[in-house]
C-alpha cells in the first residue's frame, strides 16, 4: 500500500509541475512578441519528454522499493536510457521538421533539464527516507 500511497502522491505533483510549465511556455511568445521562442510542434517535445520522464520515475521507484540496495544503478540506467529515447527522438525530429534548429535546441533542452531536475529531486527524496 506505502507504493500506491507514494506514486499518487509523485503524480499529483508531477501533473501540477507539468501544468505550471506548460502555463510559463503558453504565456512566452506574449512576453516576446515578434520573437520566435517556441518551435511550431512544442507540444509534441513537451508532452514526449513529461511521458519519458514520468515513465522513467515509475520505473526507477518501483526498482528501489523492490531491491534498495540497487537504487543508485537504477537511476543511472533510468537516466542512460531517458538520454538515449531523447537523442533518438531529437534525430527524428530534427529529420522530420525543418525549421530553426536553436530554438529548438533551446526548447529541448531547457525542458529536458526541467523535467530531470523534478525526476531527480523526487528520487532523492525517495532515498533520503530509506535511509532514515
Amino acid at each position: 500500500m506505502e507504493i500506491k500511497l507514494n506514486l499518487v502522491k509523485f503524480t499529483l505533483f508531477y501533473i501540477a509541475y507539468a501544468l505550471i510549465l506548460g502555463g510559463v511556455a503558453s504565456m512566452l511568445p506574449s512576453f516576446f512578441p515578434g520573437q520566435t521562442v517556441l518551435v511550431p510542434k512544442f507540444w509534441l517535445v513537451f508532452g514526449f519528454l513529461g511521458g519519458i520522464t514520468f515513465i522513467a520515475y515509475v520505473v526507477v521507484y518501483l526498482g528501489m522499493k523492490r531491491n534498495p540496495e540497487t537504487a543508485i544503478m537504477a537511476i543511472m540506467g533510468s537516466i542512460a536510457l531517458k538520454m538515449l529515447f531523447s537523442m533518438a527522438f531529437v534525430l527524428i525530429y530534427s529529420l522530420k521538421s525543418k525549421g530553426n534548429g536553436l530554438v529548438f535546441v533551446l526548447n529541448f533542452f531547457s525542458l529536458y533539464l526541467l523535467f530531470s531536475f523534478f525526476e531527480i529531486y523526487c528520487l532523492l527524496c525517495n532515498l533520503r527516507h530509506q535511509n532514515k
